[in-house]
């Protein structure tokens, strides 16, 4: 969030700079499931980005069909995103899609619903979608997350506006992204995984933390996102 205004085609400064991120956060964290996003919709330089620090997942904006963001037009970019991440043989590393983008307007899709584009967004092989509020820090419409659950088999995440107050609204979903509210699941945590992650409150807006919601154990599951 340090890096506005964003741009649709960062320079290789920026991927140099988050691969020597990445690489620092997973030598302190290397038990965790780490993920990278560039922005602005630098989807192959994330997908090179998290090869080359061994991360795991990476998160896709523009997947599915197009739409006009503060950046500009974004176009879809599932086929060439998928044939450069087997290409570079980065075909361990999973997708996340974020469908109907926060932050943008979607008049150019508005005879497609939010739950059509994430069947499409699995059609074309997500390994996951999220799901967001219109900005950051706005909560995500509940009705949404039930349409595109009923829609799609592979995890929904919920991506904005995660709070104490709400967050008994998306207790269904696979996954939640807390940044704004980074607070509402504290670091001093005992849980095992990220004992030896130190990573300090104030870097809101730099690492993101997704709580992945207990379905088997009862136990919930740490990643980070830059």
């Amino acid at each position: 969030m340090h890096d506005r205004p964003y741009t649709l085609c960062p320079g290789p400064e920026v991927t140099a700079a988050m691969t020597a991120v990445g690489a620092a956060v997973r030598r302190l964290c290397p038990h965790l499931a780490l993920g990278v996003q560039v922005l602005c919709a630098a989807n192959q330089q994330a997908t090179a980005v998290a090869l080359a620090a061994g991360l795991d997942f990476i998160r896709v904006e523009g997947f599915v069909f197009s739409h006009v963001a503060d950046e500009g037009i974004i176009n879809a970019c599932a086929g060439n995103l998928l044939r450069y991440r087997k290409l570079i043989g980065a075909e361990n590393i999973q997708i996340f899609a974020d469908i109907k983008k926060k932050h943008s307007a979607h008049a150019l899709t508005a005879d497609i619903s939010v739950a059509e584009t994430a069947s499409a967004a699995e059609l074309f092989l997500a390994d996951g979608v999220v799901l967001t509020g219109t900005a950051t820090g706005l909560p995500a419409d509940p009705g949404e997350l039930r349409e595109v659950q009923h829609a799609v088999k592979i995890p929904v995440l919920i991506g904005s506006g995660v709070t104490l107050e709400n967050v008994k609204n998306y207790l269904d979903a696979n996954a939640l992204i807390i940044a704004s509210s980074y607070n509402f699941v504290p670091l001093q945590t005992s849980i095992s995984d990220i004992t030896n992650c130190q990573v300090p409150s104030s870097t809101q807006g730099v690492i993101m933390m997704e709580s992945f919601l207990p379905e088997l154990t009862g136990k919930h599951r740490f990643s980070f996102l830059l």
